[in-house]
């Protein structure tokens, strides 16, 4: 059965550009370690709800823009085994030092699909 990591966060706009390289860096490594899909998407229509919403979810700021991510993995055990894997790859060293993003207010899952997938 398929696996889903989720993944909501801010980013500033002056880093989005360098938030996109490092997604577009990252996907195929993803990918070559076992994930089936990888979806990155920029806010567009995110208002700031009075109660709930993904920009009061990540406390985003002004002057950042909502990030909705998911990767989907043929299973909960390939994506641990993807995940090993990612974090031991020598093209990512270092990146995790210049984020362009507060790491401390992204909010992150896994799911399992009931309907799709």
């Amino acid at each position: 059965m398929a696996y889903v990591d989720g993944f909501v966060l801010a980013v500033p706009k002056a880093n989005l550009e360098a938030y996109k390289n490092m997604a577009r860096t990252c996907e195929p490594i993803w990918r070559e370690c076992g994930a089936i899909d990888y979806v990155e998407c920029v806010g567009d229509d995110t208002p700031y709800g009075e109660v709930t919403s993904f920009p009061r979810a990540v406390l985003a700021k002004e002057d950042e823009v909502v990030i909705f991510s998911w990767i989907v993995y043929p299973s909960k055990e390939i994506r641990d085994a993807c995940n090993k894997k990612v974090m031991e790859d020598p093209r990512l060293k270092g990146m995790d030092k210049d984020m362009p993003f507060d790491g401390k207010r992204m909010i992150y899952g896994g799911f399992v699909p009931f309907l799709g997938l």
